[in-house]
């Protein structure tokens, strides 16, 4: 992979202006999308719907492979970010799955804090099951916040009786709200976007006086018993390296099927940079085929089977 093009980007993420005055929510979100924003790809439908009482983005690939269902949750510190920002993302990964995904527009903190996010990831969840989607034919996905609410959405739905996904897949993980991962601090020269005190600042509006070690907020410190395989994808240079790293350790010491892989050089969600980054379309690609692998389409039972409520 090119050395050139991770330089180039690290130099492009570094770049970016900071402030001494912390923006607002608002200004957090309006900065967010036009820095990040991708718009879905060629040859990937999208539409406007509601999943699980909330708003949503559906992206459906022209040449979708069948009846396998992919759902996304966005990243943004459970503060920012929308199906809208993460459309090229979202939509990159269904391309590359011949998946339809719904990407869902969770409640955002301060205004909806924890466990808002989770409630909505669990009803986004639930109603998937309750029009006939077979748990066997559904995948999940998420990056940073959203891949640490994906795992807390797995959480809730196995409490609530409810089947597992086939697969499970998380690009740079959120996973500690507690910021005790080692590399908060040893990997934040490392790291181009944030500090410690970004992420502190985001678990702050999420769940302020609460309980951060609570498993739905913070999975690391959660019993992942009965959880689907699971892959975790990381950069090296990046303050939440270790909440992916211990994420992986505690599912594995679970007896969940766990897959680490961890990108040298790389920065947080760098799977956001495809068509720029080699690694990023490797990445992606990966990605794509450890959930295909594990669906179940073709077979031959899967259209006699009743829908879960």
């Amino acid at each position: 992979m090119s050395r050139q093009q991770r330089d180039a980007l690290d130099a492009v993420l570094r770049s970016a202006p900071r402030s001494t005055i912390r923006p607002t929510p608002e200004e957090q979100r309006s900065g967010f999308a036009a820095a990040v924003s991708r718009p879905a790809p060629e040859g990937v439908v999208t539409r406007r719907t509601v999943l699980g009482g909330r708003p949503a983005l559906e992206l459906e690939p022209v040449e979708a492979s069948g009846r396998g269902r992919l759902l996304y949750l966005h990243g943004g510190g459970y503060v920012i970010g929308s199906p809208d920002t993460h459309a090229g993302l979202v939509g990159e990964l269904a391309r590359r799955t011949g998946l339809r995904a719904t990407s869902v527009d969770y409640r955002l903190a301060p205004e909806h804090p924890f466990p808002a996010a989770v409630d909505d990831g669990l009803a986004a969840y639930r109603e998937l099951l309750a029009s006939g989607t077979d748990p066997r034919d559904l995948v999940m996905a998420g990056d940073s916040a959203g891949g640490g609410l994906s795992i807390a959405t797995l959480l809730a739905a196995r409490e609530a009786g409810l089947p597992q996904p086939a697969a499970v897949v998380v690009f740079s993980p959120w996973a500690d709200l507690t910021l005790t991962g080692g590399s908060i601090r040893s990997k934040e020269s490392a790291d181009p976007i944030f500090t410690e005190a970004d992420v502190r600042a985001y678990a702050d509006l999420y769940v302020g006086a609460g309980d951060r070690a609570h498993p739905l907020a913070s999975p690391v410190f959660a019993d992942l018993t009965g959880l689907p395989p699971l892959l975790v994808q990381v950069g090296a240079n990046e303050v939440l390296l270790d909440d992916a790293v211990r994420l992986a350790g505690r599912a594995g010491a679970d007896g969940v099927e766990v897959t680490l892989e961890v990108g040298p050089g790389l920065p947080h969600v760098f799977q956001h940079h495809y068509g720029r980054l080699d690694e990023a379309d490797a990445a992606l690609d990966r990605a794509a085929r450890f959930l295909t692998a594990h669906l179940s389409a073709g077979r031959p039972d899967a259209d006699h089977l009743e829908p879960v409520h």
